[in-house]
């Protein structure tokens, strides 16, 4: 795009005789010079919007759409410029895509954001986890949630890797989730790459409803699921998102404790008609060491749902924007034949 953008200097060269352009047999006035130049300063312009905005795709369009005019003008001599340009309208398409479908999961924060207003808020203090069995207590201690304000949201952003069997290769990603408390929401947005091509998925989950869409260029669906198996395995993950990134939220009156020791707890959350288990493992220095539950749906490649013991060991705990929170965490599978790491995420920040 930068060399196709520089080519277009040549017309505005000509055009004021500012060089001598053998190339261009073809008379090109002032104003035509102007836009040969109008098209060079566009598509520079679109070149380091691809690096800093995903709406680099407008000034790029409008500079092939002028450049295409100004070819016709000047056919015999630049007929082969019709070539780029038609390679980086292709790209503005699918990027054009992408921002639709992204578009999607921003409307959806909005809306979540306005359903879950923040309310009037104290402090999470000692009396408000007292109840709690004494592991869980001491790992909200240890995370430094005592004394900040009762989490209502949060929003987080991880890199990492994710297969679907053991045969797949690894693609991976960069991710980004809100999460809100009040009317329980999950916006999960995730960029990665498969075969150096691009694939999204957009996973929401909003009061127990629950949808998976993932798009190859973000246009073509590869996964989808809805559906009661999908809302069962949501509400799990929603509930492991609460523990292992966001523990001041573990007074929430949704969750009951079920039975505690001095290095496990079982507990089960409960929203929306749906309830699920699940047991917290707690290490020598309490930290959760990971999260187990029996009642997640895995996908099959049938297009089915399969109910399968699933887990998330955590590890690399540090501090993370004042909290102290594991940074790295497995998504497995226990398939009856042997276990499936499916997923490695990498915590890069939480708000």
């Amino acid at each position: 795009m930068l060399f196709h953008g520089l080519i277009h200097i040549m017309g505005f060269l000509k055009a004021f005789q500012i060089s001598e352009v053998n190339q261009l047999q073809t008379v090109i006035s002032k104003p035509m010079g102007l836009l040969w130049l109008i098209a060079a300063v566009l598509f520079v312009v679109a070149l380091v919007l691809y690096y800093l905005s995903e709406f680099w795709f407008i000034p790029a369009a409008a500079a092939s759409f002028i450049s295409i005019a100004l070819i016709i003008t000047a056919w015999s001599d630049a007929r082969f410029g019709m070539i780029p340009n038609a390679v980086i309208l292709i790209v503005c398409a699918l990027a054009v895509s992408s921002c639709s479908y992204k578009g999607v999961y921003r409307k959806d924060i909005k809306t979540a954001t306005k359903l879950n207003a923040p309310a009037q808020t104290s402090l999470l203090t000692v009396n408000d986890i007292d109840h709690l069995p004494r592991a869980v207590q001491n790992y909200i201690r240890l995370t430094g949630s005592l004394g900040r304000p009762k989490v209502q949201n949060f929003k987080v952003a991880f890199e990492g890797k994710i297969r679907k069997n053991e045969q797949s290769e690894w693609m991976t990603f960069t991710c980004e989730q809100h999460n809100f408390m009040a009317v329980p929401t999950r916006l999960f947005f995730m960029n990665a790459r498969m075969k150096g091509l691009s694939v999204a998925g957009y996973h929401h989950f909003k009061n127990g409803k629950a949808v998976m869409d993932i798009r190859l260029l973000s246009l073509f669906k590869v996964q989808y699921a809805e559906g009661r198996e999908m809302d069962i395995s949501e509400t799990v993950t929603f509930f492991n998102d609460m523990c292992c990134m966001a523990p001041g939220t573990l007074i929430d009156n949704r969750i009951k404790w079920i039975e505690a020791s001095a290095d496990s707890v079982k507990c089960s959350f409960t929203n929306n008609g749906i309830t699920i288990h699940a047991t917290l493992i707690f290490n020598e220095k309490g930290e959760l060491a990971n999260f187990i539950s029996t009642d997640r749906y895995a996908y099959n490649d049938n297009g089915t749902m399969t109910r399968v013991p699933w887990q998330t060991p955590l590890k690399a705990y540090k501090q993370i924007d004042d909290f102290y929170l594991p940074s790295q965490a497995e998504m497995i599978y226990n398939y009856p034949e042997g276990d499936l790491v499916y997923g490695m995420f990498n915590l890069k920040s939480i708000k």
